[in-house]
């Protein structure tokens, strides 16, 4: 017999998943103000009652009364067990599910629980605490400092902004050390004893999504001690899994166009005081994946702006290098680039916020800052360099998702490194010049050139799209040629289509040159194949909608429909 599930990492898988992605790929979800509405799948109804809140992480229906959590929806819609549903979310997420029995791992459980129940209750309120601190005759400096970076009132209790006192015990004289301790908030003495970790200090709380306050940053007032101070890692706080300001974001913007990755507190304060209300900041440590899967889930559309010194570009690269396993269709990913010894805090009050934003609609997409930074030092006139830049960059394209942008990414590569056109006053062949201004070929012709000089790749092309070929969705042009290498003949696909329509066709697609000698054209093939089906599954889903809005569907017809749009929303 399995064993339970504990309680805490129930509590732990629901902090990770966020429930609009999990309806939104079984119910499609319309934006609404901060939240999602639908037509509620556990009834019929005309007019969308449905809610999904993805602040407070729970749906609800006006309706019918349904409500509940990530795990309940997934136990309602999918009829699965509690068991069964926990299993599926968390493999979701990449997480694995601990399973306990017997009474004393019960009790161990609910000791877990208890521990963290009380870590969190002890945060809150030492944050209020410090609120208070920062009002009273002891938080002048602090204030007066806020202000002098153009921080007021309305801003600092938005954040929670507070002041730790000068005092070595003002918390460990109100609460008991060992919790303290554990909660990050105290430090042990050598001789025996415990002070406070953050003396003299501007508060800022970190709240996870919930507004949950799951740890501290502080800014030293004085000279002692480290300028920026933050939790260490405790039961509640993760800082390679939290960002600041996220709480705060999603209560103003919802599910924002972008977000905006900064480093430092002041900077996301900055921008909100100037209305900029987008940005988090990562917590003291380099970007991670579980930062960007987490940010990933409330916007499609990243732009990070770091410092222009030697750190700020090397935290760039490494949120960069984060980021390429993750960018799947629609993802984007930019930088923004200031100059020598700003930052997002300084930019902003020195020339406001629409003169920033302006800023940010000129970010270095992705693409351009990797192959800028790849193509460093090298001379790509040289065939040597152009050997240089291959090596530096397939690693990373093969670690990008099968799709359109890992194939435009190729297709990138190739233009850079890939021919022997004219480059600084190289010369060219009579062939290199008849074929130099030939247009970009599309994605079927692409393929068909691929498969062409690789033939034994189309048994690897995906059934589906074998299929969908044959039928004539992908044009009359995969038509003619999959119905050609159905037939599996040995001669060339180009001869067999002399005499047809086709023929010049494949002889243009042939002659692109950067077909020639791709280092792995299985990689490429799959890569185009996929972004081929999503066009067949994009016209397909467009026609049955329309057809529902006149003529109407047939049961199998809906049913296609829906999977598909739950195709289209995953």
């Amino acid at each position: 017999m399995a064993g339970r599930i504990p309680r805490t990492f129930i509590e732990e898988l629901l902090e990770r998943a966020d429930i609009v992605e999990v309806i939104n790929a079984r119910v499609p979800l319309k934006k609404a103000g901060r939240n999602f509405v639908a037509r509620c799948p556990f009834h019929d109804e005309k007019t969308p009652s449905f809610t999904v809140s993805p602040q407070k992480q729970f749906y609800y229906c006006f309706g019918c009364g349904a409500t509940g959590s990530a795990i309940g929806f997934l136990m309602e819609h999918d009829h699965l067990s509690f068991p069964e549903a926990v299993e599926a979310l968390a493999g979701h997420y990449g997480m694995s599910v601990p399973r306990e029995g017997g009474e004393s791992e019960d009790a161990r459980d609910d000791e877990k629980r208890r521990r963290r129940d009380t870590l969190l209750k002890l945060n809150q309120e030492a944050a209020v605490f410090f609120a208070r601190c920062l009002r009273q005759e002891g938080g002048k400096e602090a204030v007066a400092y806020l202000r002098s970076r153009g921080v007021d009132g309305k801003t600092a209790r938005r954040f929670g902004l507070g002041y730790a006192p000068r005092e070595w015990r003002a918390l460990c004289s109100r609460y008991e050390p060992a919790v303290l301790l554990e909660a990050g908030l105290a430090i042990e003495r050598e001789g025996g004893g415990h002070y406070d970790r953050f003396r003299h200090r501007i508060m800022f709380p970190i709240r996870n999504r919930r507004g949950q306050v799951v740890g501290f940053g502080g800014r030293s007032m004085g000279e002692a001690g480290p300028k920026y101070l933050n939790s260490p890692e405790t039961p509640v706080f993760h800082k390679g899994r939290e960002v600041y300001g996220l709480y705060e974001l999603l209560e103003a913007e919802g599910r924002p166009p972008r977000i905006l990755v900064v480093e430092g507190y002041m900077d996301v304060i900055a921008l909100a005081q100037q209305g900029i209300r987008y940005s988090v900041a990562t917590l003291g440590t380099a970007v991670t994946k579980e930062h960007l899967q987490l940010l990933f889930r409330y916007s499609d559309s990243l732009i990070f702006s770091f410092d222009g010194d030697k750190a700020g570009r090397k935290a760039a690269w490494k949120a960069l290098e984060e980021a390429f396993p993750l960018l799947g269709e629609g993802r984007k990913v930019a930088f923004l680039w200031l100059p020598e010894g700003e930052d997002p805090d300084s930019m902003v009050r020195k020339e406001g916020a629409e003169a920033f934003a302006k800023r940010l609609q000129s970010a270095e997409p992705l693409s351009e800052y990797f192959f800028r930074a790849l193509a460093e030092g090298l001379d790509l006139s040289r065939i040597e360099d152009k050997a240089d830049l291959h090596k530096r960059v397939t690693p990373y394209l093969k670690r990008l998702p099968q799709g359109a942008f890992r194939a435009m990414m190729r297709s990138r590569l190739t233009e850079l490194a890939g021919h022997a056109g004219v480059q600084k006053g190289n010369w060219q062949s009579g062939h290199d010049r008849q074929t130099a201004f030939l247009p970009r070929p599309s994605l079927e012709d692409r393929l068909v050139a691929l498969l062409a000089r690789n033939p034994g790749l189309y048994r690897r092309l995906p059934e589906s799209l074998r299929q969908a070929g044959v039928g004539g969705q992908c044009g009359e042009f995969i038509e003619r040629v999959f119905s050609e290498m159905e037939q599996n003949r040995e001669q060339r696909l180009e001869d067999r289509l002399r005499g047809t329509p086709y023929h010049q066709r494949i002889r243009v697609c042939l002659a692109q040159k950067e077909f020639h000698s791709l280092q792995d054209p299985a990689d490429e093939v799959l890569d185009i194949a996929s972004a081929m089906e999503k066009k067949v599954y994009q016209k397909r889903l467009e026609n049955l909608a329309r057809k529902a809005d006149t003529t109407g569907l047939s049961r199998e017809e809906k049913e296609e429909l829906r999977r598909l749009m739950q195709w289209k929303h995953a």
